[in-house]
Order: structure tokens, then sequence, then C-alpha cells
């Protein structure tokens, strides 16, 4: 398997204010701001992104956010290209360059640009982004879907063609020869996060890009993942581990109880607090606004909806019991390495994935303690992962049959 660690980049240094109420006031004036924290905070995270690398580890994956200390990347072209100058092999998953909200020209350039910097390790995700950013941007919610198909045709067609030209709803672009082109030809490996929207997955398996996928309700990643088979089938493609990257929380530890009292407090803070800030509206107000379409999950088994569902005013109050729990239910790859090992492969098995992308540093945890955990994860449980090999597709199987 290949395996990547995710990185959100939080800001280094926590709200403790805020933790009682789990409530970050948004927007966050830049009184809160400390410059040198955020330095540190960049200096701190590339310095363990090139130590990655020498411990055997295949990329980093990075994303893009906006006016939140949930995570300081806005751009995650420009991490990617800073890393690259100091690394030779990893390879940088973005997920993704939110396209809904940019030119998507200057999208291909930049990201064209930071292949050849990287002499083709940039693996390029695509995504639409949480409403908080399209209130910043003060892009209509919906025009998203539309929007983000219009942009990746372009940046599509500004990659593989001589020149182009486009005139759409929102763009329009005449004779068009970029300069610099994709340096891994004919363009960098495409990859979609899928939250289980129909229309993102009929997407991918109609052009053959890959999928990364959270780790959530069995039920619901066994229809997501079928589903997807089918659209590829239908499209002359056939599914293998290989379009399919698994999200999962891990953390390695003596034990799973080591491994509660060292990260739980982190772990906690983000689930609590720091992941919603500014994005706390419920579906019923995305679907108002257009963002999801009242079809986007119909696809899934009726005894699955509930659980395809994200309920923010739930998670919030997850407390340190619902964690354990979650440990001991397996759900958190939490513990020992060999635990960790067994329970990553599992999961990788049960959904046919041959990629793995791990949370290890949620909630923005000291310096120390996330370098600790790289090197813990590249010492004791990396090289059993890469040495596994997932063959099979167990959902594409039953949709087959």
């Amino acid at each position: 398997m290949k395996v990547f660690l995710m990185d959100l980049l939080p800001y280094g240094q926590h709200f403790d204010q805020f933790k009682a109420d789990r409530y970050i006031p948004y927007p966050l004036g830049g009184s809160h701001f400390d410059p040198k924290v955020a330095a540190t905070t960049y200096a701190e995270h590339l310095d363990i992104w090139r130590e990655m690398e020498d411990l055997g580890f295949d990329g980093v994956g990075l994303n893009e956010h906006h006016t939140t200390p949930h995570g300081l990347m806005v751009s995650p072209n420009m991490m990617a290209v800073a890393a690259a100058r100091q690394t030779k092999r990893l390879e940088f998953l973005l997920l993704g360059n939110l396209l809904p909200l940019h030119n998507p020209l200057r999208i291909a350039e930049e990201l064209a640009m930071a292949d050849c910097i990287s002499e083709g390790r940039i693996l390029s995700g695509f995504a639409r982004g949480v409403p908080r950013e399209y209130r910043v941007y003060d892009v209509p919610m919906s025009e998203s879907r539309a929007r983000f198909d219009e942009a990746l045709e372009i940046i599509v067609k500004a990659w593989t063609e001589e020149t182009f030209s486009h005139e759409g709803r929102f763009w329009k672009f005449k004779d068009i020869g970029i300069w610099p082109r994709p340096y891994r030809q004919p363009h960098p490996p495409i990859w979609i996060p899928f939250t289980g929207s129909k229309e993102t997955i009929e997407l991918a398996g109609r052009n053959n890009f890959s999928a990364v996928m959270t780790a959530g309700h069995p039920g619901v990643t066994h229809d997501i993942v079928g589903y997807y088979a089918k659209q590829l089938a239908n499209h002359g493609h056939r599914i293998t581990p290989e379009h399919l990257c698994l999200f999962v929380d891990a953390f390695v530890a003596e034990d799973a109880q080591a491994a509660l009292r060292e990260y739980s407090p982190y772990y906690l803070y983000f689930v609590q607090t720091l992941w919603h800030h500014g994005s706390d509206q419920p579906r019923e107000a995305l679907g108002k606004a257009g963002y999801v379409a009242s079809s986007s999950f119909d696809y899934l088994r009726p005894e699955n909806r509930p659980h395809a569902e994200m309920d923010r005013a739930k998670i919030r109050q997850t407390n340190l019991q619902d964690v354990e729990e979650r440990v001991r239910n397996g759900s958190l790859a939490f513990g020992s390495p060999s635990e960790v090992t067994e329970r990553l492969i599992a999961k990788a098995e049960q959904m046919g994935a041959n990629q793995l992308l791990l949370h290890i540093n949620l909630g923005s945890p000291p310096h120390d303690l996330f370098r600790e955990q790289v090197r813990r994860f590249g010492r004791d449980v990396l090289p059993a992962l890469k040495a596994h090999q997932v063959t099979r597709v167990p959902a594409a199987e039953s949709v087959a049959a």
C-alpha cells in the first residue's frame, strides 16, 4: 500500500478561552493572530514533511481552507512547492484546490508550475469547499456544482490541448496555450474527495478519476464504492484498489490507553471546537442554498441514508467516553503498533483501497508530539503497511454479481 499523512496545518497555538463553550467566534479578528506563531508553525510542519520522506512515507496530504485557525494552508500549491525544494521523492496529494472559488486558468498554471518544480510529484485533487469559504469569496453556493464542473473542464483542456478556447457560463478564454505545462503527461493524476453526493461520484466515474473516502459507516462506504464502480463501468473503466484512497484517524502508542492519554486532548479540541469554526450550517440549510441537491443521496440504501448525514451539533458534543468507545469498536485506529497495523489493513481490505491517508495530528498537538508520532508510525507501522497489497474491491464484486 501507499501511505500518506494528512496535514491540515492548523495554527500552532490553542485558543483555550473558547474551549469551554466549544465555539470560536467567526470571524476571528486579526488581534488573535500572532505572525511569529504562524511562521513557526509553517517551519515546523515543513521540517516534519522532510523527515517523512526519510522515514519512507509516500506523501503528504494538503488542502485549502480560508479565514480560520483550523488550517493555515490557504494555498496547497504554495506549500507543495515549498516542500518540493527540500525533498526528492515525497508526493503531494492536494485535497484540494477549491475550484468554484478561483479562476481555473490560474489553478491550471499554478499546478503545472508546481508539477515542474517537483518533477512530477503533484497528485491534483479538486474539491468544492465548505460554506464558510463561499461567504468569504462571495460566490453563491447555488452555483457551486456548475462552477466546479466547468472549472475542471477548463483545467484539463489547459493541460492537454496545444491551445484551447472556452466559452462557458462562468469563464471565457480564447486561444490560450499555457506555459509552463505539467511535468507529468498528459497531466498530474486527478483525485476527487467523496463525501457521498452522487454528482461527485458520477463525475469521477465518467472521467476515470481516483477517489479519496473517509472510513465512515461501513454500509455507507459499501454503497459509495459500489456506486462508483458502477459509474466507472458505465464509461468503460474497471475499478481497482488503485482507484481508492482511505481516510482514517490513527495514533500509535504503547497501547490504546496510552494513545488516549497522549492524543485525546488534541483530538477533542479538534472535534469539539476547531473543526466547526464558521461551518456550522445544518444540511437542511445547505439544501436550501443549493449546495446539496435533495436527490444527491438517493442511491444509498434506505437503511444507510441516516448514517451519511453530518450532524455538526452532535459531533461538537463528542466527549472522552465517545472517543474511548470509538477506539474499542475500531472506528479510531488508536493503540499499539500491532493494533494500529491490523486495524488499518482490515479497513483497507474492507473498502478495497490500496492507498491510506492518515490523520495523526488533529487539534494542533505540540511539535514534539507530532514529530514523535511520525517517527513511531514510520518505525513501527509503516513497513508492514507498505508490504501489504490490497488486490480486490469487495463492494464492486457485489455490484457485478
